[in-house]
């Protein structure tokens, strides 16, 4: 249900009836290209499963992330999220080389990539030490002002 929810609410799952309104925007009647714009730019999303691609890097992944926005893809940036995360030293690792935590972390990453309005996080925290999470959460609320 909470998974369901979330792709929801970010437009990846159509209603069958009643609204989804983000910021003033009613996303459901949104044309499909238009909704996944409008996600690409103001919402961040931390799947439970990550959906990071294994055959690019890290750096690839969160780059990626950022290619569906208008703006340019930033290195310099998607470096800055992985050092934030604590992954500086993994930017060129490929999913199966990194553990199950690390992957998550990079799953964050890509969600912050292009300074979303709205952060959908399914276990953000779930597969991490109490002290990453500790910081992930810190993260999120540096973000959010």
């Amino acid at each position: 249900g909470k998974s369901t929810l979330l792709n929801v609410i970010s437009g990846i799952t159509a209603v069958d009836s009643g609204k989804v309104t983000i910021a003033g925007t009613e996303i459901a009647s949104m044309a499909e290209v238009v909704r996944d714009q409008f996600r690409a730019e103001r919402i961040g999303i931390v799947f439970q499963t990550f959906n990071l691609l294994p055959a690019f890097s890290a750096l690839e992944n969160v780059l990626l992330g950022m290619s569906f926005s208008r703006k340019k893809p930033s290195r310099d940036r998607a470096k800055e999220l992985l050092a934030l995360v604590g992954l500086e030293h993994r930017l060129h690792h490929h999913p199966r080389q990194m553990s199950v935590g690390e992957q998550q972390r990079v799953a964050v990453a890509r969600a912050l990539a292009n300074q979303p309005r709205l952060l959908l996080a399914d276990e953000p925290t779930g597969n991490l030490d109490t002290q990453t999470a500790a910081g992930i959460f810190k993260l999120f609320r540096r973000f959010n002002h």
